[in-house]
């Protein structure tokens, strides 16, 4: 293998890339030596169409077993990027959603100050023939584009993940990029904006606000990318999940008192 020396130190870390339900072995693999040729080690599989693992994988690898070993199965996105706080969403298409949209060489800058700080980061990548899903673009904070022929600006898997790799990778010595001071507080990660967004959308249901049934997924979609733009932190969205509690009405109110009121009896005696 042209350009593998062992005998040298090599680089990891770096922002998760999450395939979304990657329909073939060998783009995995391909994908995986894409990465460690840019330093990145954490793969993240969501739904692989030929299950995992693949030897398929390991075989068009071309040796990148140390990412193909550590790579995690997910059963969907919102499991994949529970615990990361900024998701990019790498797609060529116009999704008609009110999205930041930067490219690799931005992000990767981006990416490279919020891991310094402690903010965890992730890439999401579509299926090869389809590309991601808007509700799965909807997910992500961020838009990743990359500028190409606008004729012809298809990649392949292994394409995609390199491009954006290779810009993490030459993004180490350049300036910091400018950053959002969050206080005390920490920024608020995607798990903690997934049940914020089941709370919002559970009361808007019970209240009719969400009741035409066919405008249900895009106006879910605009209120998720609404929230992912504000970059809430966690503090914010305690706030958050308070506010709409309150403008519930009584039924919430009630709960909250009950429970809180079976919280603090004593326990019964033995």
């Amino acid at each position: 293998m042209a350009g593998t020396d062992h005998r040298r130190a090599g680089v990891s870390g770096g922002p998760a890339i999450i395939l979304v339900a990657p329909q073939l072995g060998e783009n995995i693999g391909t994908a995986a030596r894409a990465m460690m040729n840019c330093g990145l080690g954490d793969l993240r599989l969501v739904r692989p169409r030929d299950g995992w693992p693949s030897k398929k994988a390991a075989a068009a690898s071309s040796g990148a077993h140390a990412v193909l070993d550590e790579a995690r199965l997910h059963s969907d996105v919102p499991a994949a990027i529970a615990d990361l706080v900024h998701v990019y969403a790498a797609t060529a298409r116009d999704r008609d959603m009110v999205k930041r949209e930067v490219t690799p060489r931005q992000a990767a800058q981006e990416m490279r100050d919020y891991i310094a700080a402690g903010e965890a980061c992730g890439v999401l990548f579509g299926p090869e023939r389809t590309g991601l899903l808007n509700d799965e673009v909807a997910l992500a904070d961020t838009v990743l584009t990359v500028p190409l022929n606008p004729a012809f600006a298809s990649l392949n898997l292994a394409q995609a993940v390199l491009l954006v790799g290779y810009e993490w990778f030459a993004a180490a010595s350049a300036a910091p990029a400018e950053r959002l001071r969050t206080g005390q507080s920490r920024r608020a990660t995607k798990d903690e904006l997934m049940r914020f967004f089941e709370h919002l959308e559970e009361e808007l249901d019970r209240n009719g606000f969400m009741r035409n049934a066919e405008k249900r997924p895009s106006m879910v979609r605009n209120l998720r990318n609404l929230f992912q733009r504000a970059q809430c932190t966690e503090q914010e969205l305690r706030t958050l999940h308070g506010i709409v509690t309150a403008f519930a009405g009584p039924r919430d109110r009630d709960r909250t008192a009950e429970e809180a009121e079976s919280k603090s009896r004593p326990s019964p005696s033995r």
